[in-house]
């Protein structure tokens, strides 16, 4: 019996990279895959490890009307030329015109995956705009899933769509492999050059920006160190000067504190995760951050803001503790109870790698995924 098309399709191949890592190899099995983004390295990548074919398509991540439109008319082609029983979209830009194309080219199942909104964080025509392009995805989708409770709050609160919404499993997109996020000797033998037993280590793992909360971050750890020089904070991920800096005073600081260690972009984190004692995300918004699950995965607590996602993954003083986002106050109140009462951060840490397991181990994410496959190419 012949299979059953699906395209994949994101607006840069490190999104597929990353976000659909072995998923496409397992969906195989079941499926001819195809997968779709902009050219680059990572789409090659995604070639040869997962076994699909991909295709090329020049995507524009920022609003750029006459190349969006040559995009749509370039997705359009493709989609009539593999004529594919869905098309199932990520990431706002390919979600926009991968959702309008499919529908002009008559693929018959249109789905797109929010892993994250903009707009909610956005003021004024910007966030118009943004909420304007997510309505349109959702009207040429006919099947949209938030990856998280949160997500799909926002989208009804504020009235993007009133198609049926479905969290699939607990959320989360990816899912964690447990085996590899995990204390084994070559990560343990990696971890032991950056441990600091003398030491209660805070971890950051992304991208150095304003709002992933950095600004907080660096102003609370600042006053905790004042009190307990026996704390130092590792941040990895490096300066997206580009996008949304830290502020000069920010910078300053990461580069010149004797405490605070700032490391590149890392392609493998599991030994930093393992070296440290509690992560820490002061993110403004987030879709469902995997860093939280995977610092989990190693059994560490984490400080979370109070937004999409990462209060899905943390239940306060179970896994981790809750602050507001934007508050340097809450953060450093956080930082420094979670590594001064021994008794909650035992209980906490003893629980993390458990909570992950149980809601978002790889495998249950992929079994609820194909699950929806199932159901929803079932009469295609």
């Amino acid at each position: 019996m012949e299979k059953k098309k699906i395209i994949r399709l994101t607006t840069v191949p490190l999104s597929l990279n990353v976000f659909c890592k072995d998923l496409l190899k397992e969906l195989s099995a079941d499926y001819e895959v195809v997968a779709v983004s902009s050219p680059g390295k990572d789409l090659e990548e995604v070639a040869q490890r997962e076994g699909v074919r991909t295709i090329a398509v020049p995507i524009q991540r920022r609003m750029s009307p006459l190349k969006d439109l040559g995009t749509l008319f370039s997705l359009i082609r493709i989609f009539r030329r593999e004529k594919p029983s869905m098309v199932h979209s990520m990431t706002p830009k390919a979600g926009l015109l991968g959702m309008m194309a499919a529908r002009i080219a008559g693929v018959r199942v249109r789905v797109h995956t929010f892993t994250g909104l903009v707009f909610p964080s956005s003021t004024g025509l910007s966030r118009r705009i943004l909420k304007t392009t997510d309505r349109l995805t959702c009207r040429f989708a006919t099947h949209v899933i938030p990856e998280g409770k949160g997500v799909m709050n926002d989208l009804l609160q504020n009235r993007i769509t009133r198609k049926p919404l479905k969290v699939l499993g607990y959320g989360n997109v990816r899912g964690v492999d447990m085996d590899y996020y995990s204390l084994s000797d070559d990560v343990v033998s990696e971890a032991r050059k950056l441990r600091n037993d003398s030491l209660f280590t805070l971890i950051f793992v992304g991208r150095v920006v304003a709002d992933k909360g950095i600004n907080e971050l660096i102003e609370a750890f600042c006053r905790l160190y004042e009190e307990n020089s026996r704390m130092r904070l590792l941040l990895v991920g490096g300066f997206d000067d580009g996008l949304d800096p830290v502020s000069d005073k920010t910078k300053d600081i990461i580069l010149n504190h004797k405490a605070v260690t700032l490391y590149d972009w890392q392609s493998d984190v599991r030994a930093f995760y393992a070296a440290s004692d509690c992560f820490v995300l002061p993110s403004y918004r987030e879709g469902f951050p995997n860093s939280v699950l995977e610092a989990g995965a190693f059994g560490k607590p984490s400080v979370v803001t109070d937004i999409n996602g990462a209060n899905e993954i943390i239940a306060e003083e179970e896994n981790g503790l809750i602050v507001p986002p934007k508050n340097a106050e809450a953060l450093y109140s956080a930082m420094k109870r979670i590594s001064e009462d021994q008794e909650l951060y035992g209980k906490m840490k003893s629980n993390a790698r458990q909570m992950i397991a149980s809601r978002f181990e790889r495998g249950y994410v992929w079994s609820c995924l194909k699950d929806f496959y199932r159901e929803v190419l079932k009469d295609v």
